[in-house]
């Protein structure tokens, strides 16, 4: 399972060649099992200015597996900041500890254009996704 993090929909839904966004469309022709929460539907949506692309972008993202949060995932995700704050790597997103939680608790992979990933990555048991 593989979650799709906010930015690299962004740049796919845009139509940009980015190595993530060419990562994202290998995992679609290989039918991977493709992931959404949350937070991540709302930052992708909340961005769509015409009806038309809000209902397209939708209806893809509804097309997902989706994957909640349960209230372990919250406590996991201020577990997250608080520890990375402690070794000096701040979060610019907390949202961003919510999705890598979700990640953990549910074994899935994250594919990502963002380094506060990569700063939990480091620290806790967040599996990223690189062409597996």
């Amino acid at each position: 399972m593989i979650v799709v993090d906010t930015s690299v929909w962004i740049d796919f839904l845009a139509g940009k060649q980015t190595p993530n966004c060419l990562l994202l469309k290998s995992a679609i022709n290989k039918s991977e099992d493709l992931c959404v929460c949350g937070v991540v539907i709302t930052e992708v949506l909340q961005g769509i200015r015409q009806d038309k692309d809000f209902e397209k972008v939708f209806q893809i993202l509804n097309d997902l597996i989706y994957l909640s949060e349960q209230k372990t995932t919250h406590i996991l995700a201020a577990k997250i900041y608080r520890s990375l704050r402690k070794n000096g790597k701040t979060i610019r997103k907390p949202i961003d500890c919510i999705i890598a939680a979700t990640c953990i608790e549910n074994s899935a992979f994250i594919l990502h254009n963002d380094r506060d990933f990569e700063f939990i990555s480091e620290y806790f048991p967040l599996q990223k996704y690189e062409d597996l």
